[in-house]
């Protein structure tokens, strides 16, 4: 349910479609040809209030309060909002709507409609919350003119009620200049609430295409914008998409989307390797060396052009000492030696990936730890299998936190004299706990516990990245008891490397 609502186009009837079902099918038709046109996952809103009671009484038929005429012009019956329903689906898009009483949302249930829409002016009406929370559907929430701490609560409330949530920023200004859209509070929200899917809901003017723009470049999920379609009878309000201008803003916003990339991950393809090694330096010998000389910094020169597999000057400078040459070299003529992946190097590049992910994390240290880096299977075989292990508290109590790279997996072992429970503080892991003859197999998240209690073989691994903590017994040198023999067999100094800093 959570990939229902990640990358999502929702585009809200202008209006309530007039309350005009064949109006509302010429935009359901104009939306699918969008999504058709662009292959995007697209939805269409419904807004449903039960005008009988959500009206008072005494206000019926009035037309000096406003928005009271024009819901009551627009009255739907069951079977209007079910033709709307069955043709969105029709169309293979996704069906949401804003129930605005608590009736509606049983109607939003009875038609089948997939996602909940809560509006800015109902995110505090805990009764419907409530309701909509209860319905046990994906739930989108839109926050213009709420506060903060008005937000704090919605989260805190929904994201563990509804299924699927995402939490829309939004400006309840019709339409809305660029000077109050403030699109920098959506990185406010997403560090606030990493575990909730984030968008923006727009109310700008039809023909300003760079908020989508900036919303996708800040990383939003979902966009919303309203979408009707002009007649002789029908005029669209300022801040309405018609079918063209809904075409426009979605190119806009796929545009900038694949500029941004697909993710956080930065890919070198071969064409700019080629294109940088260009511009490098290669490293040349200043006189006749033999193979089998030392070569050292004052026997050799930097210059382009630098060759395909010939050593570069910023490759000679991190060797950091001479080396031995692997054949004859003659003065002028271009270096060719492989840079050698010793142990410091491979370290060096370990810790590096390790500092990162505690950058991006934003965790930090202090300045009183110990480091271990545990390769089970030798250096050269790290990225495959180990961690690390930063030491900062070793008492009657321990408080450590390990980091795992990428892809990274630590084989199954247990602990006989301590007790264990891991604090999931940033990224994914999953462990296997192996007692007796089951085995039970857990997916931690950010704020997630596990006990591991003693004499409990256990593993773990991580598809992007984990950094968590462990709280624990006393930890002593040589309680950890590996199922793999050839790691066994090995004195615990043997599969670590100790650094007192970094």
């Amino acid at each position: 349910m959570k990939t229902l609502l990640d990358q999502l186009y929702i585009f809200e009837m202008a209006n309530n479609h007039q309350g005009s079902v064949e109006h509302g099918l010429k935009i359901i038709d104009a939306t699918a040809k969008i999504a058709r046109k662009h292959q995007i996952k697209a939805a269409v809103k419904l807004q449903l209030r039960e005008l009988d009671t959500f009206i008072h009484p005494d206000y019926k038929g009035r037309t000096d309060v406003k928005h009271i005429g024009r819901f009551e012009s627009t009255r739907l019956t069951m079977d209007d909002f079910q033709r709307l329903v069955e043709a969105i689906r029709e169309q293979g898009l996704v069906t949401v709507a804003t129930p605005f009483d608590e009736q509606s949302v049983q109607t939003c249930q009875a038609l089948g409609v997939q996602v909940l829409k809560l509006a800015s002016c109902s995110a505090t009406d805990w009764p419907l919350i409530s309701a909509i929370a209860d319905a046990n559907r994906p739930v989108i929430a839109s926050t213009g003119g709420l506060s903060i701490y008005d937000i704090d609560n919605l989260v805190s409330y929904l994201h563990k009620r509804a299924p699927a949530f995402a939490l829309m920023h939004c400006v309840s200004l019709y339409p809305t200049p660029n000077e109050r859209i403030h699109m920098n509070f959506l990185n406010k929200i997403m560090r606030r609430y990493p575990y909730v899917s984030v968008g923006y809901s727009g109310h700008e003017a039809p023909d300003n295409l760079e908020v989508a723009m900036a919303a996708i470049a800040k990383g939003a999920r979902l966009l919303e914008r309203h979408i009707g379609v002009a007649t002789p009878d029908i005029q669209l309000n300022t801040y309405s998409l018609d079918p063209e201008q809904a075409d426009q803003w979605v190119a806009a916003a796929e545009r900038m989307r694949a500029i941004c990339g697909a993710s956080e991950e930065k890919h070198v393809i071969q064409n700019e390797k080629d294109s940088l090694r260009e511009l490098q330096r290669g490293v040349f010998v200043k006189r006749n060396i033999a193979q089998g000389e030392e070569i050292r910094s004052e026997d050799v020169f930097f210059a382009m052009p630098c060759a395909e597999g010939q050593l570069t000057s910023g490759e000679f400078g991190q060797l950091r000492a001479h080396f031995v040459a692997s054949r004859d070299y003659v003065t002028g003529s271009a270096v060719f030696e492989a840079p050698k992946q010793d142990a410091m190097r491979l370290i060096r590049g370990i810790l590096h990936d390790a500092k990162g992910q505690l950058y991006e994390a934003g965790i930090s240290l202090g300045d009183d730890y110990t480091v271990e880096i545990s390769h089970h299977y030798g250096l050269p075989r790290f990225r495959e299998t180990g961690c690390i292990l930063v030491n900062l508290i070793n008492r009657e109590y321990c408080y450590k936190l390990l980091i795992m790279l990428p892809g990274q997996k630590h084989p199954p072992h247990m602990h006989k004299q301590k007790e264990e429970t891991f604090c999931m503080l940033w990224g994914d892991l999953s462990v296997n706990l192996h007692q007796q003859d089951t085995q039970e197999s857990v997916n931690l998240k950010p704020g997630d516990k596990l006990l591991v209690p003693r004499g409990t073989m256990h593993d773990f691994a991580t598809r992007s990245g984990a950094i968590f903590a462990e709280v624990s017994t006393h930890s002593i040198v040589g309680d950890s008891y590996y199922a793999h023999p050839e790691i066994a067999e090995l004195d615990p100094m043997q599969r670590k490397t100790i650094l007192e800093s970094w």
